[in-house]
């Protein structure tokens, strides 16, 4: 059976994740922001969430219609085939969001679908109470422009919850927003990786599941495995697959940081995401790094001044960073930030720019493949 299906990522990885879609054999249908539209047969479903790097959750597309009014809606909602994905003994809590739509009340929206879908599941099963007290299948709207699609998540958990970090520190990076750092930063076998100021460790591990074709969900349970419509045959097929597609690598990546809890806690991580073979940990001031002779790539996440020092902390910061890290050769520095003001204070112009979000913070992904220390051969900010 083909199915319609959306995979929602965060702002700025639409790319990334249709490229992915692509190269896993699926068809690509719509690409707008936050989400990737695609058809695939059932395998996709198992694959798409155990392969995926870059998206949150992958949605089974029941339907989708026009919907200017809450009558508009409950009517679509309920022509839906809502009984080919839900028994009647299934729980379907709806959650949702509208944008640039009419429909503005999300409350009301949850209401009205609920109701239709209520109503449509009594008639087809032949019952009038819906105990719900069986699998859950999750309803979601997105509700854009007055265009309304239903779907069911298959993910449960949201994709970037790897399994590898229970814990966290105070500021940590959405492990899907690590794995778009990482791909900008194209990773090699002969150039040594570092994040400096590793937190929790989540750039290193991403770089090293990449090198080492980990698949991200390996490891981890999702809701469509209880559908009895998707043959568990499914998951363990995708299973083997991810197993069988682990490689050998003498990529070499460095996590290291000032606070010695946070390199105990990167231990641990990197012990549970099974990549102790590729990533060192340890402590260091980032600001007393060396390049020994090697070549290589820093990628990191330094405080924004906001859950993590103070503004005014994360300046001096960026100052001394940019005075250190233009000693180091000519490695490449990829550095994501909130600041705009970063470059100024880190006193350079970076070579490329890409903006991102961390979580719901807006940031620029600032990438330095030149050297710029303005008296051998770089350029110094605003000096061109």
């Amino acid at each position: 059976m083909e199915y319609e299906l959306c995979a929602t990522c965060l702002f700025g990885l639409e790319h990334s994740l249709g490229e992915e879609i692509d190269a896993l054999g699926y068809r690509r249908r719509e690409t707008i922001d936050g989400r990737v539209y695609f058809s695939g047969g059932e395998d996709a479903i198992a694959r798409m969430n155990i392969f995926s790097r870059y998206a949150e959750r992958i949605l089974i597309v029941v339907g989708s219609f026009d919907a200017v009014t809450f009558n508009d809606l409950f009517e679509g909602t309920k022509a839906l085939p809502w009984e080919r994905y839900i028994g009647k003994n299934d729980k379907f809590p709806v959650k949702g969001h509208s944008i640039k739509s009419t429909l503005f009340s999300v409350p009301d929206c949850q209401r009205i679908i609920n109701k239709a879908v209520a109503d449509r599941l009594s008639a087809r099963h032949g019952v009038t109470v819906l105990p719900e007290t069986g699998v859950l299948c999750q309803i979601d709207f997105f509700l854009f422009k007055d265009r309304a699609a239903l779907m069911i998540d298959t993910s449960g958990a949201p994709l970037h919850k790897r399994g590898y970090r229970p814990e966290s520190n105070d500021a940590p990076l959405r492990e899907t927003l690590a794995a778009e750092l990482v791909n900008i930063s194209r990773p090699r076998e002969d150039v040594l990786f570092w994040d400096p100021m590793c937190g929790s460790g989540t750039i290193a591990i991403e770089a090293a599941m990449r090198m080492m074709n980990i698949a991200p969900g390996a490891k981890r349970y999702f809701a469509a495995e209880k559908f009895p419509y998707l043959p568990r045959e499914l998951w363990r097929r995708a299973r083997e697959e991810a197993a069988a597609s682990v490689r050998k690598t003498d990529f070499e990546a460095y996590a290291s940081d000032i606070d010695p809890a946070c390199v105990e806690l990167t231990e641990a991580n990197v012990r549970r995401a099974g990549v102790s073979a590729c990533v060192k940990v340890f402590r260091k001031d980032a600001l007393e790094i060396k390049t020994d002779g090697r070549r290589g790539t820093i990628v990191c996440n330094p405080p924004y001044g906001e859950r993590m020092m103070t503004p005014e902390q994360a300046a001096e910061l960026y100052r001394r960073m940019g005075e250190h890290f233009r000693t180091l050769d000519s490695w490449q520095i990829y550095i994501i930030s909130s600041s705009e003001d970063f470059p100024r204070l880190y006193g350079a112009r970076p070579d490329k720019t890409k903006k991102l979000y961390n979580g719901m913070i807006p940031c620029r992904y600032y990438q330095y493949f030149r050297r710029h220390d303005g008296e051998r051969g770089g350029s110094k900010y605003g000096k061109r």
